[in-house]
């Protein structure tokens, strides 16, 4: 057989796929657009560049070289997003660090990861001084101190983040090396046995930003990303890379806010302000900002913001619309970059009723480029799209982390097939549009059908009064498992389980069947349903519980 490989010729520039790349556009076209924090500071991207650059050189004069790993735990700041290119840059691996975790875990994480050097802000500098003694690799700490003194600690400090930058070079001589380099790493939530190491590579940053990149400025108007977009994250920076969004904002040139400790009026200070328009979060927060923006004095008006995380309910979607916010769903996970599938609206939709547009924009959306996604059984075999059989999502896309770290076993069952099992299970319609129906674990088995914990809940959420609510299976000795609804009533509510029972009912014949109907004594009001560290529902914590 013929060789049909293309030889470069011995001065071709292969261009590598490096997280460094991604500044070559905004660097050379857009260094004078903007970057705040809190709008207390500002700076251009040309700052930016040099400040990245003193990043890595104040690095290496720590010792940080090619294959080190740098943990960060700091609030969304400018400096996270510096760490975010500095960094991976330099080939050294971002170890972006889930402050929300317990203090073993976090133990646990740094250990597993191997962090040699920790730039921690001092709000979170007792939590590290908790674990000091049992970390096997971290040697220094970089304190961030947010124009406060330096604290007090038993640490060996290398310094303040500030004055390390104010005296190294901004000169860095940026490396090449090959684009499989771990660039990032973080830690899955861990709701069963220790956190899980995901890492992604130069590559896998790159090809998710321009994918995902491409998908959201696709459409010619509404649920799209364009260059005149004002960007804030409300998505930890801890978490997936935020979902790989300011990599797509940097890439793009486009103002950024950096909003810090999250707090709602903070939060709606700042979109006014700084006329933010282009944001992505877990329902439970946008949940909050509505609560926190009750009265219509704030205008939300022209806000675009993704929702992941958990499901967008109908309610929440209606409720965020009628305020004027162009809300719509991601679906992903720390293994998949994490964008797989945007809800955005078809071209040319034109909705027969308001309700399809709520179904749509509420859905798991359609495939972003690029992306295999497939719906299977037990066996790997497509099902129908015919928005009723159900099977796994499984995925294959040019970004997927390749396994866990230092976890084969499990890396192994990840990939079972050779695509990534999502152990979520969905239903696709014929225009490509798919719907979450639940997690494999999560689905409850009662009465010989499977029951939509999910989609129990987006019916309770209908129900005036309603916050919040939460659905698991609870063991029954005739039926196996039965349906149990945790609810949180909004402020001044006195919605009762009769009216709940009641809503479901009136539903049953034609949404849910009548074994997905908690009974009175199975619907309980609580002040809160617990929640990981990244915002989720913690339906573990509920099953112990109620066990």
């Amino acid at each position: 057989m013929q060789d049909n490989l293309i030889t470069p010729t011995p001065s071709a520039y292969t261009y590598p796929l490096l997280v460094k790349q991604l500044l070559t556009n905004s660097q050379c076209l857009y260094g004078d657009q903007e970057i705040t924090y809190r709008g207390e500071l500002r700076y251009s991207y040309r700052t930016f560049r040099q400040r990245i650059g003193q990043l890595a050189s104040a690095l290496a004069a720590l010792g940080i070289q090619h294959g080190n790993t740098v943990a960060v735990m700091d609030w969304d700041s400018h400096r996270y997003l510096e760490s975010y290119f500095g960094i991976p840059m330099m080939g050294a691996t971002l170890f972006t660090v889930n402050v929300r975790l317990s203090a073993q875990q976090i133990l646990y994480t740094l250990n597993d990861s191997g962090a040699e050097v920790v730039l921690v802000h001092s709000d979170f500098l007792p939590l590290l001084e908790e674990i000091r003694a049992e970390l096997q690799s971290v040697r220094q700490v970089v304190v961030i101190a947010d124009g406060q003194a330096v604290p007090q600690t038993g640490f060996a400090v290398a310094g303040e983040y500030e004055a390390l930058l104010d005296r190294a070079s901004p000169d860095f001589a940026f490396p090449e090396f090959d684009e499989h380099t771990r660039a990032a790493t973080f830690y899955t939530t861990g709701t069963t046995g220790d956190p899980k190491g995901v890492s992604y590579s130069h590559r896998d940053i790159v090809l998710h930003t321009l994918t995902t990149g491409m998908a959201l400025s696709a459409p010619r108007a509404g649920q799209r990303l364009h260059r005149e977009d004002v960007y804030m994250p409300i998505t930890p920076m801890f978490h997936v890379l935020a979902w790989g969004m300011p990599y797509i904002a940097v890439t793009l040139g486009l103002k950024i806010v950096m909003p810090g400790r999250y707090a709602p009026d903070v939060l709606l200070k700042l979109h006014d302000t700084e006329r933010v328009t282009f944001s992505h979060c877990v329902p439970t927060l946008l949940q909050m900002l509505l609560q926190a923006s009750e009265g219509g004095m704030v205008d939300l008006s022209g806000w675009k913001i993704i929702i992941g995380g958990s499901a967008l309910s109908p309610a929440l979607c209606e409720a965020a619309l009628a305020r004027g916010i162009d809300v719509f769903a991601g679906y992903g996970m720390s293994e998949t970059g994490p964008v797989v599938s945007l809800a955005q609206l078809p071209p040319k939709f034109r909705p027969s009723n308001r309700q399809e547009e709520v179904r749509m924009r509420c859905s798991t959306g359609r495939p972003v480029p690029m992306v295999d996604f497939r719906i299977v059984d037990d066996q790997l075999r497509d099902v129908p799209r015919d928005t009723k059989a159900q099977g796994e999502i499984v995925l294959r896309a040019p970004f997927l982390t390749q396994g866990y770290f230092k976890k084969p076993e499990a890396s192994e069952a990840l990939w079972e097939g050779g695509y990534l099992h999502t152990q979520d299970v969905a239903v696709m319609g014929p225009d490509g549009f798919v719907q979450i129906v639940d997690r494999i674990k999560d689905v409850i088995k009662t009465g010989g059908e499977w029951v939509s914990s999910i989609e129990v809940e987006q019916l309770i959420a209908e129900v005036p009064g309603v916050l919040e609510s939460a659905v698991i299976g609870v063991r029954d000795a005739k039926w196996g498992e039965r349906p149990m609804a945790f609810v949180v009533r909004k402020t001044g509510s006195h919605v009762k389980a009769e009216t709940i029972r009641e809503h479901l009912l009136l539903v049953d014949a034609k949404r849910i069947s009548k074994y997905a109907v908690p009974e009175l004594d199975r619907i309980a009001f609580v002040a809160e349903i617990p929640k990981t560290s990244v915002g989720k529902i913690n339906k573990k914590v509920l099953r112990n519980n109620a066990a």
